[in-house]
């Protein structure tokens, strides 16, 4: 059977679109466009008590007009069920969070990798007309470096004995430090946990079976994305609603390493809006493509953003000095192919993006489970 067609109207239609994963912090905000698009949405998701609170039930955010499907990935009967009439599909669903993975191993496996093979067989029994699958920046592993010479270069880990002597940025042949550069997606992959691996391992899947099969496919390395809706007292999730749930309960958000280390931060909004661009771009079809904002923060200086847009200012990130094992040290996106190839162009600044945060986290409650998770990454030597 071939995969339809998708009309790439900027006005919509009627299609129906199926996110995986619908119901969680990214899903929800790209049905809230599509919606407006005149899509029509279904959600499959298993409402993972870690992602949703041990309520398990609809969230109230999630637009009353998206059909939502309970149910895992990785249950064949639920993945049919949920693809029953759908035109298109974007692949969310996933286990989250660098640290647990290095000893969650066999779940993240499970969750990502096997759901991901569930859902791709029952597309190729069924296929649509596009599946846009939720890659990561954390595939890199370290991004990409110039050397003192001017040369763009592909840093090795870092090693253990490095790390435990405090030294954190990364070195060149001739012992200088490198300075890091927006990654592009030629840069070489390099996952250094478990979740990488897995995102990774999601990513090529869904290229391979829709090239086979005829499935024009796109995925989307997301950077750091942050906004409402994220899961505040989930410790495993984005930095920034860390932070937040250790402010919202006055204590200082703490910080690996010097807090140094860049990254970039996307909107929300603005990686939902890339993800409809990629549903409606038929020059994405077979591509991997940056998902960032194109500027870069140390870690550092997020945690004293977000205190200034909370009024805080008693409460200075603490800097631990110690290192998570799958950490890397720099990484922030070069999207030159995505504004060449989907017209994406990121519109909400940092500084506008954390009032919108702010905003919306004065009306939550988070639990700090932060502490927590330190302690079962202490007990498996995973955290020094």
């Amino acid at each position: 059977m071939a995969a339809r067609d998708m009309g790439a109207s900027a006005g919509g239609s009627n299609d129906l679109i199926l996110i995986t994963g619908g119901a969680g912090f990214v899903g929800s905000h790209l049905a809230d466009e599509l919606l407006a698009l005149g899509y029509r949405v279904r959600a499959l998701d298993n409402l993972s008590e870690q992602v949703h609170g041990d309520s398990a039930s609809r969230p109230e955010y999630l637009h009353e007009d998206v059909e939502l499907v309970r149910g895992d990935v990785r249950d064949p009967a639920a993945v049919r069920r949920a693809l029953q009439g759908v035109d298109a599909v974007y692949h969310f669903a996933a286990a989250v969070g660098v640290g647990q993975s290095m000893y969650e191993i066999e779940r993240y496996t499970d969750v990502n990798n096997r759901g991901t093979a569930v859902l791709l067989e029952a597309l190729v029994a069924a296929p649509v007309s596009r599946l846009v699958v939720a890659s990561s920046m954390d595939v890199y592993g370290e991004g990409l470096y110039m050397d003192a010479a001017g040369h763009a270069v592909t840093p090795p880990e870092r090693q253990m004995d490095q790390l435990l002597r405090g030294e954190w940025e990364l070195h060149g042949d001739d012992g200088r430090v490198l300075r890091p550069l927006p990654t592009p997606e030629s840069k070489p992959t390099s996952p250094s946990s478990i979740y990488a691996l897995s995102k990774l391992d999601q990513e090529r899947m869904c290229l391979l079976i829709g090239q086979a099969y005829g499935i024009p496919t796109v995925a989307l390395r997301f950077f750091n994305i942050y906004g409402p809706r994220q899961a505040l007292s989930n410790p495993y999730t984005g930095v920034l609603a860390i932070f937040a749930a250790r402010y919202l309960n006055r204590h200082a958000p703490l910080v690996f390493e010097d807090g140094r280390q860049r990254r970039d931060f996307v909107n929300v909004r603005d990686a939902a809006q890339a993800c409809v661009l990629a549903l409606q771009t038929p020059a994405a079809a077979g591509q991997a493509l940056n998902i960032g904002s194109g500027e870069s923060f140390s870690i550092v200086e997020v945690a004293e953003q977000l205190a200034q847009a909370l009024g805080i200012d008693d409460l200075a990130p603490e800097i631990t000095g110690k290192y998570r094992t799958g950490d890397i040290r720099h990484c922030f996106a070069d999207i030159s192919l995505a504004r060449e190839v989907l017209d994406y162009r990121p519109k909400i600044s940092l500084v506008d993006g954390l009032e919108t945060l702010v905003d919306w986290m004065l009306g939550q409650r988070a639990f700090d489970r932060v502490e927590a998770a330190r302690a079962e990454l202490e007990l498996r030597g995973l955290q020094r």
